[in-house]
């Protein structure tokens, strides 16, 4: 059976591109670029949490990285470096390295360096600490939003919570799309691009892991506003046309998680910016609703009628979560 050590060596150990002391010593040396704000943030992920036993390594490696690359799109932020810290009941070498090369590929994809970490034996659980960059003084923040602003949310969201519905057997979706819903719950894409061209534009913003509606409503607390979605303006086309089910559709769209999706704000005259953004990336934006100037989280119905909504999103703690 390998050692800790000789882990590391063969599986965790990769070259990088911006980092002037990555693995091999007792820390890495970074250097931040002139101008630039770090931003550091760290996800864990256990198993039997926040994903199921039997998962394939090579995408848990992917989503391990992903959700953390998702937290510096989420204020607007590059992903720079990247460090990983894992707990293992046993040393399978085929397992691990398949956990390696996704997790490897997904930082090569966003130019992500990854650093260093550690092993030790124990359940099993992944937890990387990310850090990024960004402009001084031009992170998006979740205390931004403002009375009149626009609420708007990216891509595809609800699509995780029912590929996951799917792997539990709590539905049975359509065929044609139990692994495009499945794909986005086990390989989330980090809106980064849509991030970054947020700068200036969004006045708060996140990225939706826990439920929209949970979500949405920690923009309100840290801004100290309201909120009013819209039915008829939610994304629900796709996942009607996935699982046939109106009520499921709308659950999965506004308490689903896992979608890494970005959930923000921006003031209504620079509607036109978005709209040209979104084009630009080919990457749908939905405008959902609008901040109020009173506290609170209303849904609009499509007869016009309001009704207060339940914000609370999925909870570690809490069996009344989402």
């Amino acid at each position: 059976m390998p050692g800790e050590f000789d882990l590391i060596r063969r599986f965790f150990h990769y070259p990088t591109s911006h980092t002037d002391l990555g693995v091999g010593d007792d820390g890495a040396l970074l250097r931040a670029r002139p101008g630039m704000q770090l931003v550091v943030s760290t996800d864990m992920l256990v198993a039997g949490t926040h994903f199921l036993p039997d998962v394939d390594p090579f995408l848990l490696g992917w989503k391990t990285a992903a959700v953390n690359i998702s937290d510096m799109a989420a204020m607007a932020a590059e992903p720079r470096w990247i460090t990983l810290a894992l707990a293992l009941p046993h040393a399978d070498e085929a397992w691990i390295s398949a956990l390696a090369r996704g997790f490897r590929d997904c930082c090569e994809a966003y130019c992500v360096d990854w650093i260093g970490g550690d092993t030790t034996r124990g359940p099993l659980n992944l937890c990387p600490t990310i850090f990024g960059e960004v402009p001084a003084d031009a992170a998006v923040r979740r205390d931004g939003a403002l009375h009149g602003d626009d609420i708007w949310v990216s891509g595809w969201p609800g699509m995780a919570a029912l590929g996951l519905a799917q792997l539990v057997q709590e539905l049975q979706l359509v065929s044609a799309w139990v692994e495009p819903c499945v794909e986005r719950l086990q390989r989330p894409v980090p809106r980064v691009a849509l991030g970054i061209g947020l700068r200036g534009i969004a006045s708060a913003m996140l990225d939706v892991s826990d439920g929209l509606l949970g979500d949405l409503n920690h923009i309100l607390e840290r801004s100290q506003v309201g909120a009013m979605i819209e039915e008829s303006a939610l994304p629900l086309a796709t996942l009607l046309a996935a699982c046939k089910r109106t009520e499921r559709a709308m659950d999965a769209l506004l308490r689903g998680g896992d979608d890494y999706e970005l959930l923000f704000c921006a003031p209504r005259e620079k509607r036109g910016q978005v709209e040209a953004l979104g084009r630009h990336l080919e990457l749908p934006l939905h405008r959902i609703g609008r901040i109020l100037d009173k506290t609170g989280l209303w849904l609009q119905r499509g007869d016009g009628v309001c009704e207060a909504v339940a914000a609370h999103g999925f909870d570690h703690f809490s069996r009344t979560g989402g």
